[in-house]
């Protein structure tokens, strides 16, 4: 499974932890400034330590782990979550954003269809002339 004895670059190590699907989209994030190390920028190549904190961007949250064990090989999803430990003021960060998310999402107007032909019209109506028309 996990390798100790030599070096692991860091897209290889977040590919095999799956924070990405491929090493390319990896290369990308870090590049991209999306991928910390000990709060630093780096680059694909730089080798991976144990006990090196990373902070990965992933969609909306940015997730803070410890890397436990090195490893190049991707292995599945649960020998793979064996080779970090995330934080967890970085859990509990992501959990309050997705709270904070959700209480928006609820309080923005859901419209259930697209406004038929006539409303259309109404509406192209009201624009111009600004008065409602029936």
């Amino acid at each position: 499974m996990p390798t100790n004895d030599k070096p692991v670059r860091i897209d290889k190590w977040l590919w095999a932890a799956r924070f990405f699907k491929t090493r390319s989209l990896a290369k990308q994030a870090i590049e991209g400034g999306k991928v910390h190390y000990n709060g630093q920028r780096v680059k694909t190549s730089k080798a991976v330590e144990l006990g090196a904190e990373i902070k990965v961007r992933c969609g909306w949250d940015d997730k803070i782990v410890l890397v436990l064990t090195l490893s190049d090989q991707r292995r599945n999803a649960t020998e793979a979550s064996k080779l970090y430990n995330e934080t967890s003021a970085s859990i509990a960060s992501r959990e309050a954003h997705a709270d904070e998310r959700k209480a928006i999402r609820g309080s923005a107007p859901e419209f259930s269809n697209r406004p038929s032909k006539k409303q259309r019209r109404q509406i192209h109506r009201f624009k111009q002339t600004g008065t409602p028309d029936d």
